[in-house]
């Protein structure tokens, strides 16, 4: 029997295309950007902040009503309304939420501080959309966006006053650099971008060079975002070793001298400059 010729394709071939044309179709559609933007928004470090926060709060609440249940019972116990089993039973039963209660309301007191930290901040700057589906920059694009949500989640927490072996400037120039990177590594997307467009409008003929070029792009845009990712790995190092014997300063230092690397690589490349 003669199959079709889509069934003789590999299974994630025909997934991909569809999610190609699907991505494509959808790309700039008003449904799309509105999922695009409450997604960032819900991955906001203040939006995440804020649900620590508010959980935190109930938790703290629901460990006060406890107290306030178990106190009731003790007072009356030892106001002889109830019997001595009351007293005892509230007493040492109030003991447990009452240290819980307290661990909870300095988790909300640290994360209040952190909220403030975050407000005095200056924002990031707004990311572009993501590339098309179709492109092939999409992919490591939507790979340091999510790299870039926790480089700045890593940065407010080295920023934290708990951890005083960090000094302010190392996380200032840290978050300073980290910037400069992803700008430099946007810029070679764009050039991507650029040369697809070039290459699908070309005649045939003469797409081969840029075929090569938009390969070579590629190469490089994955290996750009990788190391982007390697630092963001060095970052979470320093915030580990800061409950460690180890100096955060110093792993944070070594991250940002090859962030700066990595920035000035990626600026070569792209022929993006800062100033």
């Amino acid at each position: 029997m003669i199959m079709e010729p889509w069934r003789n394709r590999p299974n994630n071939e025909i997934v991909r295309k569809v999610v190609n044309e699907l991505g494509a179709s959808l790309q700039g559609h008003p449904l799309a950007e509105q999922a695009r933007y409450r997604m960032q928004k819900w991955n906001d470090p203040r939006a995440k902040l804020e649900r620590k926060r508010k959980r935190t709060n109930a938790v703290l609440t629901f460990w006060l009503i406890v107290i306030s249940m178990l106190g009731t019972l003790a007072v009356l116990g030892f106001t002889g309304v109830l019997g001595t089993w009351a007293a005892v039973t509230g007493a040492v039963g109030a003991a447990v939420p009452a240290v819980l209660a307290v661990r909870s309301g300095f988790k909300l007191r640290e994360l209040k501080a952190d909220k403030v930290r975050l407000e005095l901040a200056p924002p990031p700057p707004p990311r572009p959309p993501l590339p098309a589906h179709i492109s092939s920059a999409r992919v490591p694009m939507e790979k340091l966006h999510g790299a870039e949500d926790t480089m700045t989640q890593l940065l407010v927490q080295l920023d934290s006053p708990a951890l005083t072996s960090m000094p302010t400037e190392s996380v200032q120039h840290a978050r300073q650099t980290a910037q400069e990177a992803s700008r430099a590594i946007r810029a070679v997307s764009a050039q991507l971008q650029a040369v697809e467009r070039a290459r699908d409008t070309a005649p045939h003929l003469e797409r081969a060079s840029l075929v090569e070029g938009v390969r070579v792009l590629r190469t490089q845009l994955a290996d750009g975002v990788d190391r982007y990712c390697a630092l963001v790995a060095e970052a979470g190092n320093a915030l580990a070793a800061s409950t460690q014997f180890q100096n955060p300063g110093e792993v944070l230092d070594d991250a940002t001298d090859h962030m700066a690397g990595l920035a000035s690589a990626m600026r070569d490349v792209s022929g993006y400059s800062a100033y």
